[in-house]
């Protein structure tokens, strides 16, 4: 019985010393965490240019909008960090403006709405240690509002005003 009682009494210490090893180190793990994000976006702020003008590229020629050429990317200087829930790729959203003009013979010459400036959401993924974008687009969502529509795929990380890099 005394033997039984020591044993169950070593189980009980070992699990209460596994515990505190494992909350020791949370700590260590969020500071981590905190430090590769922080690389990450810094990464991507001496990189925007040239992912910007990717961008552009990209989305130009995915033929979306159908019959719709675009003419300007106007991007907005803040940007929103979100994880992917799945991957947990990093991925930065950035505000853009976008105007189209029609191609002729793509059905869309005598729309009126043509000319109008689109609010939409560029997205930016981190990958395999850099920046890169495929050209996706989100039509008529704000990069905050794009996190929620995806809350199921995509979580927020953090936002970043460009006020606050000043």
């Amino acid at each position: 019985m005394g033997t039984a009682l020591s044993l169950i009494a070593m189980l009980a210490v070992a699990a209460v010393a596994g515990l505190a090893v494992i909350l020791a180190f949370r700590p260590i793990r969020a500071a981590r965490q905190a430090e590769r994000l922080a690389r990450d976006q810094r990464d991507f702020h001496r990189q925007r240019e040239q992912l910007e003008a990717k961008f552009i590229e990209r989305a130009s020629i995915s033929g979306k909008p159908r019959g719709l050429r675009w003419t300007d990317v106007a991007f907005d200087d803040d940007v929103v960090y979100a994880r992917d829930r799945r991957t947990g790729g990093l991925k930065a959203l950035v505000a853009v403006e976008v105007s189209f003009e029609a191609i002729e013979g793509g059905g869309m010459e005598e729309v009126e709405a043509v000319s109008n400036i689109r609010a939409a959401t560029a997205e930016f993924l981190y990958e395999s240690g850099r920046w890169k974008t495929n050209g996706r687009v989100y039509f008529n969502l704000a990069p905050t509002a794009t996190v929620k529509y995806l809350s199921t795929d995509l979580e927020l990380v953090a936002e970043e005003h460009a006020a606050a890099r000043l």
